[in-house]
């Protein structure tokens, strides 16, 4: 076969790097396994959630409402907008597609921080779209001035991810509210909040306030996390009538199963004990962050369900370490590895071999 005889793809393909899941653990011996590469929800689903998503699934044969206006309409009274200040799709990372689908073209720019959510270059280049990546503080934090500076009269969409993935920061709302007070109107600023009901900071920003007055803000966010849908796939968007209709425009058909939307109802109508589930997390990740910082490792402070820690070089090699002893993490080669977590038994693995590492490392 030539390659005149070859099937054509896309060019820009050939520079779009793949999507990588966190792994899984691996191990032989028979003792206990730990995914903490994922950031999961370590918790099984509620009783009623189960129940929902059961009963829905007797009615697979039939496609799902196309519009999903039972979701709609709870997540309507949940954050007090309208309906058509809503926009669905499987998980807030489609949501995200679409929504750059529907803003960018070939030329145009994305400006975003940078270590940041994996997916986003990945989404940007698929519209045709350049990435331009903005290096985090020293802190693994925003840097707004340095953002600023990086907005030109091609940007069309900037990212701002907060709680951070994987750093864990999280965006305060005076620096935000000084940045949109800087970006063109006609620029599209995406607030990815994923991890928002782990912060407990109260200066954190709340993209379901801002975006009211705000009409190019819109606010990302999924029910895979804090309320453990991640096999379902259910995220969405809040947003003003122009951006929605946007997103709706490019979205898959269907997108969102029968058995997703009733999981995701019953999650909202559950969701005082969800959230104790999240309090519980949050005591676990203050308890971590402790015991890593009180063994002598530089790990900047977090408000999501995961710890970052920023290995450089040592990167894979920590990750090799842990795989061994039965816990997996998320690897980012060169820069550090992303520890989700987890119940308390797979934090304690984790913390003995983090431990260990460090002071091998660094002996006295």
């Amino acid at each position: 076969m030539t390659p005149d005889d070859e099937v054509r793809f896309r060019s820009v393909l050939d520079d779009v790097a793949a999507y990588k899941p966190g792994k899984p653990p691996e191990r032989t011996d028979g003792r206990p396994t730990y995914k903490l590469s994922s950031n999961e929800n370590p918790y099984p689903p509620l009783p009623g959630v189960l129940a929902a998503a059961t009963e829905a699934a007797g009615n697979m044969n039939r496609y799902p409402d196309m519009g999903a206006l039972d979701l709609l309409e709870a997540l309507s009274e949940r954050f007090d907008v309208p309906v058509d200040h809503l926009a669905l799709g499987t998980g807030s990372v489609a949501v995200l597609y679409h929504l750059l689908q529907a803003a960018c073209a070939e030329g145009d720019e994305v400006v975003y921080a940078w270590r940041s959510f994996e997916a986003y270059p990945i989404a940007v280049q698929l519209t045709g779209a350049t990435s331009v990546q903005v290096p985090l503080t020293e802190d693994a934090r925003h840097d707004f001035k340095a953002m600023e500076a990086a907005l030109t009269d091609r940007t069309r969409v900037v990212l701002v991810c907060t709680p951070n993935n994987p750093t864990g920061p999280v965006v305060r709302r005076d620096e935000l509210l000084a940045f949109l007070d800087v970006v063109p109107r006609n620029v599209l600023v995406v607030v990815d909040e994923a991890y928002r009901e782990f912060i407990r900071e109260p200066e954190a920003i709340d993209g379901t306030e801002i975006y009211r007055d705000r009409p190019n803000v819109v606010v990302l966010r999924t029910f895979s996390k804090a309320y453990g849908l991640a096999g379902f796939r259910v995220g969405y968007a809040i947003g003003h009538p122009p951006v929605i209709v946007a997103i709706r425009k490019c979205a898959l058909p269907f997108g969102v199963s029968e058995v997703a939307q009733a999981a995701a109802i019953a999650s909202l109508q559950a969701e005082d004990e969800l959230l104790a589930r999240v309090d519980d997390l949050v005591t676990e990740r203050t308890r971590v962050l402790g015991e890593l910082r009180g063994a002598g490792w530089d790990v900047p402070e977090t408000h999501a369900n995961f710890v970052w820690m920023p290995l450089g070089e040592d990167t894979v090699a920590f990750a090799e370490a842990v795989q061994a002893e039965g816990v997996s993490v998320r690897p980012f080669p060169g820069d550090g590895a992303r520890v989700t977590i987890g119940e308390p038994e797979a934090n304690n693995l984790f913390l003995e071999v983090a431990c260990a590492w460090h002071q091998g490392r660094n002996p006295e």
